[in-house]
């Protein structure tokens, strides 16, 4: 999922969060001995246990339950609980396009994006993708976060030692800021954070994909959901890892993240002959339009990330030298060799 991140250009969830998975599953923040499991099932749908695995392990398991449900009946919908940070939500949702199925998934994540009108954090970046196949034309996905940015796309630029865009987050005082690194502390801290998507001027729309996210993984789920979420990072032993919260009502869980996600195939055939076809007319549409201010051909989801992936699985991964000093600094904490930049 890792490599997958990186070959389409999403180094914010790339190797980058390597580290953070081997470190997981070092402090037992992540079980490392567990499975998912399906908890219960009623025709289409499905609850499954993530039994606090690694949410890559959870989000495979989930989605190919899914694809079964949908290969039965024609949809498939599962909830997961119990699971963490998996990874860019278009993976899941890609596997349902070797059936010719549709995949969505959606996952909530810990509180670092603050809500409009608000100073605080109170919701993740909760990303939606979308998969959808085609009869000639490169499939559609959508994988979008609902906040402004990524959280490791800050990451990826207070890396580089460079602003953020205005816009992207604000600070401590509520205000918009440009500094990566106070972004990034916000994540722990609990004051300041991202911006919902929109930005300053239209955040609102952000803020309410978010909550729909929420509504649709953790709540009906019965997952952990919005401030309930663990702070980002936080150790799972340590019963104080969220006590620097601003907020006194602060609700948490002190155990593992117990994120809440949504994994839904449909096969477009049970509606009907025809739809890749369709989905082919309908990109072309795009694709043809007039491009304006002198701006090369319009782009669909999907295209930027299907470019950098051709590009890159024949001239290599490009690394930061930043990030290939931490990767080489963790083979040597893991005994293993350092890797070669090229």
């Amino acid at each position: 999922v890792l490599v997958e991140a990186d070959l389409r250009a999403v180094y914010s969830h790339g190797i980058n969060r390597l580290k953070m998975y081997v470190d997981e599953c070092k402090t037992g923040t992540v079980a490392v001995d567990a499975e998912p499991a399906v908890e219960r099932e009623r025709g289409a749908t499905a609850v499954v246990d993530g039994n606090n695995c690694l949410g890559a392990v959870v989000g495979e398991f989930a989605m190919r339950v899914a694809i079964a449900k949908a290969k039965e009946n024609g949809i498939g919908w599962v909830l997961a609980k119990n699971s963490n940070h998996y990874g860019i939500a278009g993976h899941y949702a890609m596997m349902a396009l070797q059936e010719d199925f549709i995949g969505m998934s959606w996952t909530n994540t810990s509180p670092i994006v603050v809500p409009t009108r608000a100073k605080n954090p109170a919701l993740g970046t909760n990303p939606i993708a979308l998969a959808a196949p085609t009869a000639r034309a490169a499939p559609f996905v959508l994988d979008m976060a609902t906040s402004a940015v990524a959280l490791g796309k800050v990451e990826v630029v207070n890396r580089r030692g460079e602003d953020l865009p205005l816009g992207w987050a604000v600070g401590r005082d509520g205000h918009p800021t440009t500094d990566a690194a106070a972004a990034i502390q916000s994540s722990t801290t609990g004051e300041g954070g991202l911006s919902p998507l929109g930005g300053m001027d239209s955040g609102y729309k952000g803020y309410g994909l978010a909550m729909l996210v929420e509504v649709l993984g953790g709540v009906l789920g019965d997952a952990n959901y919005g401030r309930k979420i663990r702070t980002w990072q936080s150790p799972l032993k340590d019963a104080n890892a969220n006590s620097k919260k601003n907020d006194a009502d602060a609700e948490e869980d002190a155990g593992g993240a117990n994120l809440g996600q949504a994994f839904i195939v449909v096969d477009p055939a049970v509606f009907g002959p025809g739809f890749p076809t369709r989905m082919d007319d309908f990109i072309e549409q795009m694709h043809t339009l007039p491009s304006g201010l002198g701006l090369p051909r319009v782009m669909v989801p999907g295209d930027p990330e299907r470019n950098a992936y051709a590009e890159q699985q024949q001239h290599g991964i490009r690394l930061h030298d930043s990030l290939i000093d931490n990767l080489n600094a963790l083979s040597e904490e893991c005994g293993l060799d350092e890797i070669k930049a090229t």
